[in-house]
């Protein structure tokens, strides 16, 4: 299979990185093809401009590479920490410029005004890795888990994907080695559990990868 992972995360040194090396690990041993992209360390022009609002508009060539290689993925992992309840700026940036119209999703002519798209995308499922130093219970209950509702629902669901496992580790900021290395097994399990060992070897193509997996 071919496994997009989207890093955002502007620290190389950050428990994102750990996190995002730990699922592609899992991913190659288990024979799947990994395309990995720090969007930080690649610098990926995030900001969306108005030559691009048509939908047969000519993009940049990064961003056409990146609307290709989500197209062609099997399944996607996202990776990022929980900054005031939104991703990354950087991030956000990659999903208004690369889950564009025709690519990710598109209005059916008989839409009539509702607004419900078709799903594009080939991936069948995804995972979403957080980040947090909020307790996930104050995360729910005082502000009501936003990136739940914009993963699952306003982006993967209204793209065609099907099903969405989102897992946040919290509160990072106070956790021991030895949680994290917890967290990072568990990040394998969820690995193999979506994307277990393929039937025949696949070739892993890794693109900018960062090896560091210090927390």
């Amino acid at each position: 299979m071919k496994i997009s992972i989207i890093l955002a995360h502007p620290n190389p040194g950050s428990f994102n990185h750990a996190i995002a090396g730990a699922a592609a690990d899992g991913l190659r041993q288990n024979g799947h093809a990994v395309v990995f992209h720090d969007l930080c360390q690649e610098q990926f022009p995030a900001l969306l401009p108005a030559s691009e609002l048509q939908k047969d508009a000519p993009l940049e060539p990064v961003v056409a590479r990146h609307c290709a290689e989500i197209a062609a993925a099997d399944g996607i992992v996202i990776v990022h920490p929980n900054w005031w309840g939104m991703p990354p700026a950087i991030l956000k940036g990659w999903i208004d410029r690369v889950l564009r119209m025709e690519v990710a999703y598109r209005f059916v002519a008989n839409d009539k005004g509702e607004g419900v798209p078709q799903g594009l995308l080939r991936a069948k499922s995804a995972i979403v890795f957080n980040t947090a130093n909020t307790p996930e219970d104050r995360e729910r209950t005082i502000f009501g888990d936003p990136l739940e509702t914009l993963w699952k629902k306003c982006i993967f669901a209204l793209c065609g994907v099907k099903s969405v496992q989102r897992r946040t580790f919290s509160v990072v900021i106070i956790s021991t080695p030895a949680q994290r290395a917890q967290w990072l097994t568990e990040v394998r399990e969820i690995m193999s559990a979506h994307y277990p060992p393929e039937a025949r070897s696949a070739t892993t193509q890794v693109s900018n990868f960062e090896t560091s997996l210090s927390p």
